[in-house]
């Protein structure tokens, strides 16, 4: 039998499972991994566990429980003014990585270009690579990370069949401008280039700032499968659902892949989310919630040496260590985690070259006692 040979070569054990892995080894504070450090509502907890008594427990139809595809479609008209048809243009996911994958599959064949605006959530370019593509990295650098729209436009080839968009952006937390999608769409308007828009953390953003999704665009809404998220938004990540919300041309070839993935999601879980999104508030207090815990951490480290802007969305602050020591990103977040127990996230990894620009990303999605402690600790540095 011949040598295996991996479709991923490059790819390793995740930065997030490493650093997490170090954190319980070490009895440190884990501000790395991006999952919530409290629970969600009892009340979800009480819808969920209705629906594994009432038996709800068989396979959900392939595309998403209908009242739950209904449930999303109409948010998104009372959010965005957009409507989605429940039954051909929106999916119920297993995660929104899941629909990330789905999404690229769909569009993506061998030699296609995609752009990809690094730092980068770490699911894109595998993705991008098992289909046969070829990312094309668009740089974002500290400390606004802005993006040079000419260098965007100096990217594009007649190759390039895909842009990747993520807004409020991980890790960065930076959220796109109405600018920013203008500048878009006069990208793609004459070109055959599809979008997947990441808006996973589209509740959790800051100081008045609007979450601009792209399907409020016309010219962006006709091309782009739009990626949301029940984890990030209800603290439930480890129930994985998920969703796409597309055009039905694009819904249609999605869905294609998408049976062949998951098939179908978790069921009780699927009705129980129809329920509790019947109450908007349950969505509409995220902001404010989230720029409290924010605002609570920066608070903490302000006497620090760390330098930092606060971060416009998402439950990620990066921080800049420049003024502390010289040491690479990765080795300081190894040394922070075993000498005063606080894990984070090097920033250089977000990058297909690595760039290391001494900034460290901390989630603040936790209890507000543990980021004081960790607040406490950083500031020792």
């Amino acid at each position: 039998m011949g040598a295996f040979t991996s479709k991923l070569p490059w790819v390793g054990t995740t930065i997030f499972t490493v650093m997490s892995k170090l954190a319980n080894e070490a009895g440190a504070i884990n501000l790395s991994q991006g999952f919530p450090g409290f629970d969600c509502s009892p009340d979800l907890v009480a819808l969920v566990e209705h629906y594994l008594k009432t038996g709800f427990n068989q396979y959900a139809p392939m595309t998403g429980v209908p009242a739950l595809r209904e449930a999303l479609a109409q948010k998104t008209e009372q959010l965005y003014g957009v409507c989605y048809h429940p039954e051909t243009e929106v999916t119920v996911t297993s995660g929104a990585t899941e629909a990330l994958f789905a999404a690229i599959t769909a569009v993506i064949r061998p030699g296609d270009e995609v752009i990809v605006f690094e730092p980068a959530y770490d699911s894109y370019v595998p993705a991008i690579e098992l289909n046969g593509g070829i990312p094309v990295f668009v740089t974002l650098t500290p400390p606004t990370y802005a993006i040079d729209w000419n260098t965007v436009r100096a990217k594009i080839t007649e190759k390039t069949r895909l842009i990747i968009v993520n807004t409020p952006h991980n890790p960065t937390g930076r959220v796109w401008t109405a600018d920013d999608l203008e500048q878009l769409a006069a990208l793609v308007k004459h070109r055959d280039i599809w979008i997947v828009s990441d808006e996973v953390y589209e509740h959790i953003r800051f100081d008045g700032r609007p979450h601009r999704s792209l399907a409020t665009h016309p010219v962006l809404q006709e091309r782009t499968f739009v990626c949301g998220s029940f984890g990030k938004t209800f603290h439930i990540t480890g129930w994985k659902i998920g969703y796409c919300l597309a055009p039905k041309e694009l819904t249609t070839e999605f869905r294609k892949i998408h049976q062949y993935l998951t098939f179908s999601t978790v069921t009780p879980i699927q009705h129980a989310l129809a329920d509790y999104l019947k109450n908007p508030e349950h969505y509409e207090t995220l902001p404010d919630f989230y720029e409290r815990k924010r605002d609570l951490f920066l608070d903490s480290i302000r006497g620090s040496r760390f330098g930092f802007q606060p971060t416009e969305g998402s439950f990620f602050q990066t921080v800049s260590y420049q003024a502390i020591t010289d040491e690479s990103d990765y080795d300081l977040a190894v040394r922070l985690t075993r000498e005063i127990g606080v894990a984070s996230i090097p920033v250089s990894v977000f990058y297909n070259q690595k760039n290391d620009y001494r900034i460290l990303r901390f989630c603040f999605a936790k209890d507000d006692e543990t980021l004081l402690r960790a607040g406490e600790r950083l500031s020792q540095l």
